[in-house]
């Protein structure tokens, strides 16, 4: 990933540009029946790591595979975290819903952010995200902190520099050790050739294969859920696909 690529799309101190919800279009009933873990296990305490790089929660066979692109900096992203974690880990559970997040890059922040956020591997994900998403003003605002002639280096670094001490001035160095992220571990990550490429590889894909022009943008088995983008508008289609 080059340095470019991660900030093309907006200036260092620029705060998550991220698309709105849309206009429910009713609910439908569910009626597909839940599909047993195995061993007696949970569902939604199954994690995963993808082959498009995401972080993938519940059965991997269900029959409703849910992909969100989502950024750590986004403020609709982390209202539809809070909005919809009981909801859609009552279909996560249940076996007929599979929850895959892909770390879109809206700016410079998100790069240390989706970094630490997978430094402890799938499982560890997603508290450390939703944890992210409830912190976000606090993590984001710290960037009003980062000097003025930083500001005009970290553009110039590659993501190996830039990501460490953009960790450090938002805090998310100190905030990950909560999860039992060293110091150590956490510069290990951020300057981690095969995360960053990862990183990248979301991007590319998403951009790609969905046209991705904001987030949170949610794919359903494939499709691109054009007219989802609050759990009030993406649980019915959720149910029409048979969660």
């Amino acid at each position: 990933m080059t340095k470019l690529f991660i900030l093309a799309a907006s200036s260092l101190l620029a705060l998550a540009g991220c698309s709105g919800g849309n206009s429910s279009d009713g609910n439908t009933t569910s009626t597909a029946a839940p599909i047993t873990a195995p061993a007696g296990g949970d569902w939604s305490l199954s994690a995963i790591k993808t082959e498009a790089g995401g972080m993938l929660l519940g059965n991997p066979a269900a029959p409703v595979k849910l992909v969100e692109y989502g950024a750590l900096s986004c403020s609709h992203c982390a209202d539809f975290a809070k909005s919809s974690h009981d909801g859609l880990m009552t279909y996560v559970k249940k076996g007929t819903v599979s929850y895959e997040f892909r770390t879109y890059l809206l700016n410079a922040f998100d790069v240390p952010a989706s970094l630490l956020a997978k430094c402890n591997g799938p499982a560890p994900f997603f508290p450390i995200a939703d944890q992210m998403f409830a912190t976000q003003r606090d993590w984001l605002s710290k960037a009003q902190s980062i000097p003025a002639d930083m500001q005009q280096k970290i553009p110039t670094m590659q993501p190996s520099e830039s990501a460490p001490i953009l960790a450090q001035y938002l805090g998310l160095t100190e905030f990950v050790g909560q999860f039992g992220i060293s110091p150590e571990k956490a510069k290990t990550c951020l300057t981690d050739p095969a995360g960053i490429a990862d990183l990248e590889k979301i991007v590319k894909s998403g951009n790609d294969e969905f046209q991705i022009t904001g987030t949170p943008t949610f794919i359903i088995n494939g499709q691109k859920a054009t007219t989802a983008g609050t759990w009030e508008t993406l649980e019915p289609e959720l149910k029409k696909a048979g969660a």
